[in-house]
């Protein structure tokens, strides 16, 4: 389980990266005024978003194999799930995960 929490952790961390550069791409882009330096970079960083929608169905796969091996509800997946579509939820809800893991293996161990 520790390779896969890893997993879920890398993609997490990259996952949220690419969605507060993507924001910061989509007020570049939108946010200044046509054919200006800032709104060019905003239309030069518009792959982020290809780049993140990828991933983050990678991210989803992993997360529900996570909580499936972890036996989470169902509520605890949708929010893994959302965590990678509102941009820095997902470096607090990785967070929590880490934490959950870390009581629920701790639980395990006491209880063998």
């Amino acid at each position: 389980m520790t390779k896969l929490f890893t997993t879920y952790r890398v993609l997490a961390y990259i996952v949220g990266v690419l969605l507060l550069v993507g924001t910061l791409d989509a007020v570049l882009k939108y946010g200044f005024a046509q054919g200006t330096g800032p709104q060019r970079l905003g239309e030069d960083l518009d792959i982020v978003w290809m780049v993140h929608g990828w991933i983050y169905i990678v991210y989803v796969i992993i997360a529900f194999m996570l909580t499936q091996k972890a036996r989470w509800a169902l509520p605890q997946f949708l929010l893994m799930m959302i965590a990678g579509l509102i941009p820095g939820l997902i470096f607090w809800v990785e967070h929590k995960v880490a934490l959950q893991l870390r009581d629920d293996l701790a639980a395990e161990l006491a209880d063998a």
